[in-house]
């Protein structure tokens, strides 16, 4: 969570974006370039996010390191974010990043709302095969390496943005890439206006029960609720339900471990 003035400028930079022109899909490759830069060689990073330096220094500098190497939607966005004030240096490339997703969310366009679903599934395949979730955490493989490798696994299944998702999740983030897809999903789904629940159950929703418990959240939550399921074995009748840091449990096996403490109490 970034707090004060990391806050401020990544709420002014979204909005930069926002009014942004051009091709989404290559402004989110060029800005993923220039975080991977950022987070690569701290000391530039440094210089860049250093309040005590002029703004337009900065801006030149960053001119000077990336100009011949981003469109000018990106060089823009780039210099308005050293210009800025920043709580932390890391947050710097954390923003840009986080923009990066934004626009990769924008190119798909229409189909964006099924991006939350595919890197979903995504996770899912990375959680359940450890010797992938392996091969993407070894630090002595290259970024070519592993996007190679989800290529061959998931090219032609995937939506364009959700495959740049994906290599970006494995190669540019700083943490795991099974928490990278996560954050990614999250702010897929908030870009178009949604807020994700997820679903535990031991089998699959109808798609009434899908809309109904839907509509039940989004009025609880004021917002558009967007929902993964989750088939889980331990689920003993009813659902659990996790939405932000919200778990609501109506699964038969909650009820009886809660009667068990009530009894023992």
């Amino acid at each position: 969570m970034l707090r004060g003035a990391s806050a401020d400028a990544q709420a002014d930079l979204t909005s930069e974006l926002k009014s942004s022109k051009g091709d989404a899909e290559k402004l989110a490759g060029e800005l993923f370039g220039v975080a991977a830069v950022l987070r690569g060689e701290p000391a530039v990073r440094r210089i860049l996010s250093d309040g005590s330096i002029e703004s337009e220094a900065k801006a030149s500098l960053a001119g000077n390191i990336f100009g011949n190497a981003l469109g000018d939607a990106a060089m823009k966005l780039v210099k308005s974010a050293v210009e800025r004030r920043w709580t932390v240096s890391r947050d710097l490339a954390d923003v840009l990043e986080e923009l990066g997703v934004l626009a990769a969310v924008r190119s798909a366009g229409k189909d964006g709302n099924t991006i939350s679903d595919e890197l979903f599934e995504v996770r899912r395949v990375v959680d359940q095969t450890s010797g992938l979730r392996t091969a993407l955490s070894d630090p002595s493989r290259s970024a070519k390496d592993k996007s190679e490798l989800l290529r061959s696994l998931f090219s032609g299944k995937l939506l364009p943005a959700t495959m740049q998702l994906v290599e970006q999740a494995a190669n540019g983030t700083h943490g795991a890439i099974d928490g990278a897809l996560e954050n990614f999903q999250h702010t897929a789904a908030h870009t178009i206006g949604e807020k994700i629940a997820t679903v535990h159950a031991a089998r699959q929703l109808s798609d009434d029960e899908r809309s109904r418990l839907a509509d039940a959240l989004g009025a609880q939550y004021d917002t558009a609720i967007h929902l993964l399921v989750v088939l889980d074995p331990e689920v003993v009748g009813g659902i659990r339900v996790e939405i932000g840091d919200d778990v609501i449990d109506g699964t038969v096996s909650s009820k009886l471990e809660d009667a068990q403490r009530r009894v023992a109490g």
